[in-house]
């Protein structure tokens, strides 16, 4: 056990997930509002009012009330320091949730009561399962009119292959909601509506059989009951490894817009899931608590405070004590760091940090010096693994409105790639840059980025290109020679690697027949050394 073993042990990151709308922002809102980390929960719907969810801060996510961009917030809770990243739940910001889950130890689901286990959700499983993420369920919404709990329960069994072990259950719902059952500590929180602030004084009743229930809650405590017997018969009972390889997933019931099972949901992360643990590198397996420090750029997000044009690149610590003005190496470039204004978040609220620990997720201000993927470490040559990148599905070629702009387009395209929120494309041949995303709503939330954060008016206009792989090659001239041959459909992206850009899949298929020696990628793991190795030969 090493001097930071402590500080690491008392560390949870996790992100929340789900699918648009669930109530993701509300309830990261209100885990806040329980921790003491805020006051008032912003309203998170009511996008006239002046107070806006802490964890949305973007202009555009303020005006439609989604969120497009990760925030990370930190606060403490029965002496634990908990990083909470609130994800994109829209599927064209997927890209984005796939960079934040690599740098969490556990995820928090959340399903929509009425509407089930949904695409994105499916989709965000996936990922989790990929890395065995360890799951919490929270079920919301139980306020509303929604579907019965135990076909809930079978659904995400079902869609999500994992056993399913509830923690809570529902005594009522919609109109008839009368609070939750709490299975473990024998006791039901009754359901009293209120939004903005923390419920202290939430009623107790003890035992699952007290008498009172049957004479206050009637029918619903009965139709309770009986689902609950069911379940206590059936369901397997919590098993801890099962949970940390992420085939197991206890669940939680309650209404976050009226903070109700909040309290639940904070206590179960702080007491089931795991601190940080090792991270696997190229070179060797990282250990929390190592005594030097490492850690990741697994997000970098520009004008954070529109005043300062400032980047922000997120790094998780992997290892070690970070603390500020210390010495750092960027391993992709070599160049030496010495950060004092690194800073901790409460979304764009941030404060100075003297120091952190594995876990922990710190913001350094970066000119582009940092990009996505890289590590930093005070020294080593490590490199860590899995940040990935897809190949762009849509895409859209772009200019300036005012050609007095073009610097300025150039500019903030430049750090909008930078970001991974668009992946930015300039053509080896011709001087138009190209925009690739996933969805159209990256496009449309880059055009109001542009002009509101930049003043560039930018017209996007539609791309004859359909389909993207980035090339590597073992052998530099045949890599060279391949460019060359291709120049009209080459680019090169935010981080110089060289991507063809075809019209249709059998375009790209016969490409790759006339050119055995080159490798085609629809994925890039990082601008880091895997990715460098075949760009050097």
């Amino acid at each position: 056990m090493s001097d930071l073993t402590p500080q690491v042990r008392r560390r949870r990151t996790f992100a929340i997930i789900s699918h648009p709308d669930a109530g993701k922002t509300t309830l990261t809102e209100k885990l806040l509002l329980f921790s003491g980390a805020i006051q008032i929960a912003g309203s998170v719907k009511a996008r006239k009012a002046s107070r806006h969810a802490t964890s949305d801060w973007m202009e555009i996510e303020k005006q439609r009330g989604i969120s497009v961009a990760s925030s990370v917030m930190q606060m403490e809770y029965r002496d634990c320091v908990i990083n909470l990243l609130d994800t994109p739940g829209h599927q064209d910001f997927s890209e984005d949730t796939y960079r934040v889950l690599t740098a969490v130890d556990a995820a928090l689901m959340v399903i929509d009561a009425a509407n089930g286990v949904e695409p994105q959700t499916r989709r965000l499983l996936q990922v989790c399962r990929a890395r065995n993420t360890p799951i919490l369920t929270f079920v919301n919404k139980m306020d509303r009119e929604v579907q019965e709990p135990l076909s809930l329960m079978d659904e995400i069994e079902r869609e999500l292959g994992m056993s399913v072990v509830p923690f809570t259950w529902p005594v009522g719902m919609g109109k008839a909601f009368h609070g939750v059952m709490d299975l473990r500590e024998e006791q039901m929180r009754v359901f009293s509506p209120g939004e903005d602030r923390k419920t202290l004084d939430d009623e107790i009743i003890d035992g699952l059989q007290n008498p009172v229930y049957a004479e206050r809650f009637g029918a619903e405590y009965e139709h309770a009951r009986h689902d609950i017997e069911l379940v206590q018969m059936a369901a397997p009972s919590f098993d801890e490894a099962e949970f940390l390889s992420g085939k197991q997933t206890p669940m939680f019931f309650g209404s976050a817009i009226n903070n109700f099972g909040v309290r639940e949901v904070l206590d179960a992360l702080v007491d089931l899931a795991p601190p940080p643990s090792n991270r696997t590198a190229i070179q060797r397996e990282v250990k929390p608590d190592e005594s030097k420090f490492s850690g990741v750029v697994f997000k970098i997000q520009a004008n954070m405070d529109p005043a300062h044009r400032d980047r922000i690149a997120f790094v998780r610590v992997a290892s070690g004590h970070f603390e500020r003005g210390m010495r750092l190496k960027v391993v992709r470039s070599g160049k030496e760091l010495r950060p004092n204004t690194v800073v901790s978040f409460l979304s764009q609220r941030r404060e100075l940090l003297d120091e952190a620990f594995a876990g922990d997720i710190i913001g350094i201000p970066n000119h582009g010096v940092l990009q996505l993927g890289d590590t930093l470490t005070e020294g080593e040559a490590l490199q860590f693994t899995g940040l990935p990148f897809f190949a762009p599905e849509m895409f859209r070629t772009v200019e300036v409105a005012d050609p007095l702009r073009t610097k300025q387009l150039k500019a903030g395209l430049q750090q909008l790639g930078e970001e991974g929120a668009i992946q930015v494309f300039r053509p080896v041949a011709g001087s138009m840059l190209l925009l690739g995303a996933v969805g159209q709503l990256q496009f449309e939330v880059v055009a109001h980025r542009l002009e509101h954060e930049y003043g560039v008016k930018a017209r996007i206009a539609p791309s004859r290109f359909q389909v993207a792989r980035w090339v590597t090659c073992d052998d530099a001239n045949e890599l060279k020679r391949f460019i060359d041959g291709n120049s009209h459909r080459v680019a090169h992206d935010a981080v110089d690697a060289p991507t063809v850009l075809v019209e249709y899949a059998p375009e790209l298929r016969a490409i790759e027949a006339n050119w055995p020696k080159i490798k085609f990628h629809a994925l890039r793991e990082h601008a880091g050394l895997v990715f460098q190795k075949h760009l050097d030969g």
